[in-house]
């Protein structure tokens, strides 16, 4: 059977391992750490396609270790001591190497099975995984082995791969193949940094091409039909939902408009409907709040609007809303009001109401208990002082009034009114 034109590349050095230059560069860690020989547990958390795997093979030829491989998505504890008995006998006299990819499918008790051997050295742990390991890792684990953190590949890095990646298939061919840079540049963009996903791309294109005078031509228009949507990586339940969601937030609370579009068009180009709706009306009451009240109510019809009209026109009230949001005056004094308020009441600041406030029937019991309540509508201004926290918390303060214009005019007009008495 072929092997895979993407296996067939796999680096057989680190000069050859496409990216990750913060881990591998001349003085990165994970290179010193794979240069000397040294078996450590690591974790490689990131996206798929990016040399996780490639590193592993790298290190076992380092550490003169033999590489077991399991993933978690199918193994079961069954075959991780069916590995652990070689431990110690003439197959691995001197430990293994378990890889472990897509570590965050094995439960709590499969990722224990590990740890004994982890402690004496006879198993040295690569895991993988795409999801955050601060999240899905158990915690003992952990904190025995060094996360490193893998990036998708930039364009301008993948391109040299890709360019050896169709001289590779020119042999295999026995073909000229003519891709110029400006077409490996569009699969490099399309891939979303998964080289893998990229050199892939290629051997599609060069197989399936049609050669014409004993050259094959590949064009922007077929890498643009093979790679459909072949840049997006989402999962509603992994890091990258919760990562865009983060970035259309912060783009929003940072008053960039056309960042926050970006990441609007990739959550509905995923499909996703709910979550942008969902977060836009969190976004107007948390980062936009009393600087412009009518923002909620706005966003609330664009929202309405789009889950009405469903996908793909859903895309115009919802721009609408993210750019509305975006360039309005922001303010979190509600948001910090709220969040101080109920810190108080989880610590225990739950004092008894004031008499005066509670239910019209303790104010008709007979009993003199002090004054009742006064209604602010029968004084001038439809203001009246009166204790209204529990004893406990009387002068305490949760809400300041924002710089933005609509809360300085309503803190200007109380402090007049108030001022008054």
């Amino acid at each position: 059977m072929d092997r895979p034109l993407a296996d067939e590349m796999r680096p057989k050095s680190l000069d050859d391992v496409v990216g990750q230059k913060h881990l591998l560069g001349e003085n990165g860690l994970l290179r010193r750490i794979i240069e000397s020989g040294t078996a450590t547990n690591m974790i490689f958390y990131g996206p798929p396609g990016i040399g996780k795997t490639t590193l592993a093979n790298l290190i076992a030829a380092k550490t003169n270790k033999p590489l077991y491989k399991l993933n978690a998505t199918t193994a079961s504890i069954s075959d991780i001591k069916e590995i652990l008995a070689n431990v110690g006998t003439i197959l691995a006299p001197g430990g293994i190497l378990l890889y472990l990819d897509e570590i965050q499918y094995f439960n709590k008790k499969q990722q224990q099975t590990l740890l004994e051997f982890m402690e004496n050295g006879s198993v040295t742990l690569i895991a993988s995984t795409t999801e955050n390991p601060y999240f899905y890792v158990y915690s003992a684990l952990l904190s025995r082995s060094t996360v490193f953190e893998f990036k998708p590949v930039a364009p301008q890095e993948l391109c040299p791969a890709l360019r050896r990646a169709v001289t590779v298939m020119e042999k295999e061919l026995q073909i000229k193949i003519e891709c110029g840079d400006a077409v490996l540049e569009k699969i490099a963009y399309f891939c979303g940094g998964d080289v893998r996903k990229g050199i892939s791309a290629v051997e599609l294109l060069c197989k399936a091409g049609v050669p014409k005078e004993g050259i094959l031509t590949i064009s922007e228009e077929e890498v643009a039909q093979a790679a459909q949507r072949s840049a997006m990586r989402y999962d509603r339940d992994g890091d990258d939902h919760y990562d865009l969601l983060s970035a259309l937030q912060k783009s929003i609370r940072g008053s960039d408009p056309d960042a926050a579009i970006y990441y609007l068009a990739r959550l509905l180009e995923a499909g996703d409907l709910l979550s942008p709706c969902r977060r836009l009306l969190v976004i107007a009451a948390e980062d936009i709040g009393l600087a412009y009240p009518q923002a909620i109510a706005i966003v609330k019809a664009c929202v309405d609007a789009a889950q009405q009209i469903g996908l793909p026109e859903a895309r115009l009230p919802l721009a609408e809303a993210a750019i509305l949001l975006a360039t309005a005056p922001k303010s979190n004094s509600a948001h910090n009001a709220i969040i101080a308020a109920m810190a108080d009441v989880r610590r225990g600041a739950s004092g008894d109401i004031p008499r005066h406030l509670k239910n019209v029937h303790a104010d008709s019991t007979g009993a003199d208990r002090g004054p009742g309540y006064r209604y602010p509508h029968d004084f001038p201004n439809h203001y009246v002082p009166q204790q209204y926290f529990p004893d406990d918390l009387v002068g305490t303060q949760y809400y300041e009034y924002g710089e933005n214009k609509n809360e300085q005019a309503a803190k200007k007009y109380w402090d007049h009114i108030k001022g008054m008495h």
